[in-house]
């Protein structure tokens, strides 16, 4: 499987899981906790077949500042969650990191 689809599977299951977390509402919901459950353990699976051609660091870099982008989005979306412009700013700097990484770095495998 290419490390990069790995990587993406493993983002898309851990923003399901997160925001299935915050509608478990402290794991008194038994839907949302399952989908908690399954989603990490998805996420940390993808993950680990991730790292077998990315290196750690890097693969953690673009995992956990994509996840933060997207969950700020279903945060807002979803759950009407308010986003202030120092908040937009901060996301944008986020992601303009992560194509730093993937773009300039040499440490990234193309």
């Amino acid at each position: 499987m290419n490390a990069y689809l790995a990587l993406g599977v493993a983002i898309i299951a851990e923003v399901i899981a997160t925001s299935a977390l915050k509608a478990s509402d402290g794991f008194t919901r038994l839907a949302p906790t399952a989908i908690t459950v399954v989603g990490y353990g998805i996420a940390f699976f993808f993950l680990s077949i991730t790292l077998k051609t990315i290196p750690t660091g890097i693969a953690y870099a673009i995992w956990s500042g994509v996840g933060i982008v997207l969950i700020s989005a279903v945060g807002w979306f979803w759950f009407r969650q308010a986003l202030d412009g120092p908040a937009m700013i901060g996301l944008g700097l986020i992601i303009a990191g992560v194509v730093v990484v993937n773009v300039f770095s040499k440490s990234v495998s193309h």
